[in-house]
């Protein structure tokens, strides 16, 4: 299973476990110990994760963080959990004291159900009071996965993710801003698009005027966008089945044109007499194909045990081996297939195993 899956799974496993958490340790045991385990982590091997890492804050001796994941010996990224019912927003003053009294790069504050990634952009060796990747485990999108990947021990690389903190952080701010803008114009944002569609002075009575303008434009251009994306992926999507549906009417037409022959359908009743011992023979069966017919075990090419090339002036069986390699063996007629019984028990035999 790759990361995208194991994560996506994880999320599932929230929703449906969540309502039987009742404390922070469950939560730590069912959500986020298997959080930290998806990220490639040990969690039962201490050079890697130390539960209740202690952190000294100032006179206060033996503060402890509920995780740190280490490297080289050296703490990475600290991490503060909650039950999963708590709001994070109240937490996070916690995390920063840690932070600033530890050498990670890092400060993890989450519940089980919202991460919260945080480092210091701001200030050196002081945790931003704005996490730079945030997200909803039950529901986490594309582009916050991609960035989460960063953090798995195969991948993780303090400068590469410090670097790439600083654009996620304020581009997640311009798209909630945005969104917000959308929802609720301000005047000031009004005032932009009204200076640059209306000749006149923007007094507080044309911002007014202007406010639902301004919010019905943007949202129809939007929706405008995203049918012509629709749009585009129907047409793609239409494309597509002609050109299955084509694929299938030539498979058909070329099914049509296979006639099974008299030594094909003869050879058919020699193998079944062959490989009945090892096999029931309602599990063998015959497909024919324009250059060869194939003996297979439950109808799947997966599991074919010969081929009969009978159709021309030289005349072979193809027998596959252990491994699933074809050889092929020249007959003069039908009856030299029994030389090669063993062969062909073989072949059943890889298959029934």
């Amino acid at each position: 299973m790759d990361f995208k899956d194991t994560i996506k799974q994880l999320g599932e496993r929230v929703i449906k476990l969540k309502e039987q958490i009742t404390s922070e340790e469950a939560t730590k045991n069912a959500f986020i110990m298997p959080f930290i385990n998806a990220l490639g982590y040990d969690v039962f091997n201490p050079f890697e994760v130390v539960p209740e890492y202690t952190s000294d804050i100032g006179i206060k001796k033996g503060e402890k963080v509920d995780y740190a994941i280490l490297k080289d010996g050296q703490p990475q990224i600290l991490i503060e959990c909650k039950w999963w019912g708590e709001n994070l927003d109240l937490h996070s003053s916690q995390l920063f004291r840690y932070f600033h009294a530890s050498k990670a790069k890092f400060g993890l504050l989450t519940n089980g159900i919202i991460y919260r990634f945080y480092t210091d952009l701001v200030e050196t060796n002081k945790m931003d009071d704005k996490p730079f990747l945030e997200f909803d485990i039950t529901t986490i999108k594309e582009q916050p996965l991609y960035e989460l990947k960063k953090f798995h021990k195969s991948y993780f690389n303090v400068h590469e993710i410090f670097n790439s903190a600083s654009e996620l952080k304020y581009s997640n701010e311009i798209k909630q801003i945005m969104t917000n803008e959308l929802n609720n114009p301000t005047p000031n944002f009004v005032r932009y698009f009204v200076k640059l569609v209306y000749s006149g002075q923007a007094t507080e009575k044309v911002i007014n005027q202007f406010t639902e303008i301004v919010k019905k434009s943007l949202n129809t251009l939007i929706s405008d966008i995203i049918s012509e994306r629709l749009k585009t992926a129907l047409e793609k999507e239409n494309t597509k089945e002609i050109e299955q549906i084509t694929q299938q009417e030539a498979n058909k037409e070329e099914v049509n044109n296979i006639i099974t022959t008299e030594d094909e359908k003869e050879a058919y009743i020699i193998i079944k007499s062959i490989i009945r011992s090892k096999i029931d023979i309602s599990r063998i069966f015959f497909r024919d194909f324009q250059t060869c017919a194939s003996i297979l075990i439950d109808d799947t090419i997966r599991q074919t045990i010969c081929k009969l090339y009978l159709n021309n002036s030289k005349k072979f069986i193809g027998i596959f081996d252990e491994n699933k390699k074809e050889s092929k063996f020249e007959i003069q007629a039908l009856d030299e297939i029994f030389n090669y019984t063993d062969a062909l028990l073989k072949s059943v035999e890889k298959y029934i195993k």
